[in-house]
């Protein structure tokens, strides 16, 4: 194996500025929730208001994916990961300097698209810096770097506020950036574009269009009063956007039909394998964005844990994968992926399953353990399932494959959250216990689609 990755000469300078992209791209979605309050005490404005600064770079993520893994397909990915550097360090000197809050949400949504630059070319490019048997490798370190970031940021967020201001925050990712840029200038492979492709600015629209509004309208459901009575109160506007958005994404499929290479990959999901894996992906994290939001409320109001213990009992979940995501990788490169993801998923469902089901009064070890058992279970799915979700796609539609896995997460969270919001909504603070039950039941559906996968991997292989 050694022999083959020095054959091949795996430039890990290439992997660290593509990795490093990611790590500043998802480390800057959630690094900035941690200093709302003083942003918004700091300018002047209400919570309400401040909630824009993470809005704003979560919405400008999720519309430009599907359009910049075209542009990545058309003008080389290597040249659209290069401008998504630039612009996120710029953006990220706008937000530092910015000094009033309609600047601020402004930089931060230009900010945004630059991450979305980054994060949505990295499989792609770790696919042509990887040989096809090493693969995995490559995709557990994006796993490996995602569960970093995610584990870091509140903890680097707090470093940064205790000994400066929340400036600081965005002015930290300047220098990175230009290490990252000079670094991925130098040793990134080159490009290849395709320039007989030309860019769909209908279809880009479109989908800007449905996925802006099924996100900020799953963003409002139960957001409504009478939260915990046991009566479903939603808004009316939630709804009138996921409408809206539903109308515009059908608008977008029809737009698409019959097109070579769609902005919106329905080539790669009449692919089986391909299909089946988004499905299993978009389980996953439904079940992982309903245990989040639901284990910090059952810790504090059903087991009177403090703030300050509930982040230390949560933190084995993502910091778990970070020694799992490595060891699934070179079992996905050796053993059938689709086995290993659908055993970690099954894994995990057992491991909600078991924090639904805690004592009356559990010790904070009773808690760690399941907790932890759920990080194992998602870490070893994760990465098994991104590795057949960019491998099954034809190499020349590498960048909608990132694209494909990037909206699968992308919908799993705003499910998951809308699911979540609806729990409390109707049950109040026992709104935690339901949204745990629904986890469960979406990583089992997971583990469902995931056996169906296995068998169509067989037929496809000749095995009866």
């Amino acid at each position: 194996m050694n022999n083959a990755i020095h054959a091949v000469r795996v430039n890990y300078w290439a992997v660290v500025s593509v990795l490093l992209g990611t790590f500043l791209g998802n480390l800057d979605s959630s690094i900035a929730n941690v200093a709302l309050p003083t942003i918004a005490h700091n300018l002047s404005r209400s919570a309400a208001d401040t909630v824009w600064v993470v809005t704003a770079y979560q919405l400008a993520v999720a519309v430009s994916v599907l359009p910049l893994a075209a542009l990545g397909e058309m003008l080389g990915f290597r040249r659209v990961f290069l401008w998504g550097f630039v612009v996120f360090t710029l953006a990220s000197i706008g937000c530092a300097a910015a000094p009033t809050l309609p600047l601020l949400v402004a930089a931060r949504a230009v900010q945004g698209v630059g991450g979305a630059c980054m994060s949505t070319i990295v499989p792609a490019l770790l696919r042509q810096v990887y040989p096809p048997k090493l693969v995995g490798r490559g995709v557990a370190l994006l796993g490996l770097t995602v569960a970093l970031s995610a584990a870091l940021g509140p903890t680097v967020a707090a470093g940064i506020l205790s000994v400066a201001g929340w400036r600081w925050l965005f002015a930290v990712n300047v220098p990175l950036g230009i290490v990252g840029l000079g670094l991925a200038i130098t040793m990134l492979p080159p490009g290849t574009p395709n320039p007989s492709r030309r860019f769909d600015f209908a279809g880009a629209a479109l989908s800007a269009l449905s996925i802006a509004l099924f996100i900020l309208g799953v963003g409002g459901l139960g957001a409504g009063e009478g939260a915990g009575t046991g009566h479903v109160q939603l808004r009316a506007l939630p709804i009138v956007e996921i409408a809206c958005g539903c109308i515009a994404g059908f608008a977008l499929i029809r737009h698409q039909r019959g097109r070579p290479a769609p902005l919106v990959p329905l080539d790669l999901l009449r692919i089986p394998i391909l299909s089946l894996s988004s499905v299993t992906s978009i389980c996953s994290y439904v079940a992982q964005t309903l245990a989040y939001l639901a284990m910090p409320f059952m810790l504090q109001h059903q087991f009177a844990r403090s703030a300050t213990t509930t982040g230390l009992l949560v933190t084995p979940w993502p910091l778990v994968i970070v020694f799992v995501a490595p060891l699934a990788g070179r079992l996905s490169d050796r053993h059938a992926p689709g086995l290993i993801g659908g055993i970690g998923l099954g894994i995990m469902a057992i491991g909600l399953c078991l924090l639904i089901g805690l004592p009356a009064s559990p010790s904070n070890l009773d808690i760690v353990w399941r907790v932890a058992v759920c990080g194992i279970g998602f870490g070893f799915f994760q990465t098994p399932n991104n590795r057949i979700m960019l491998t099954s796609a034809p190499h020349e539609r590498s960048g909608a494959a990132g694209g494909l896995m990037t909206m699968a997460r992308m919908i799993g969270l705003s499910l998951g959250a809308a699911l979540a919001a609806v729990a409390f909504g109707v049950y109040g603070q026992g709104g935690a216990q339901v949204a745990l039950v629904g986890a469960a039941a979406a990583a089992a559906l997971g583990v469902a689609a995931g056996v169906v996968r296995v068998v169509k991997t067989r037929e496809r292989a000749g095995i009866r």
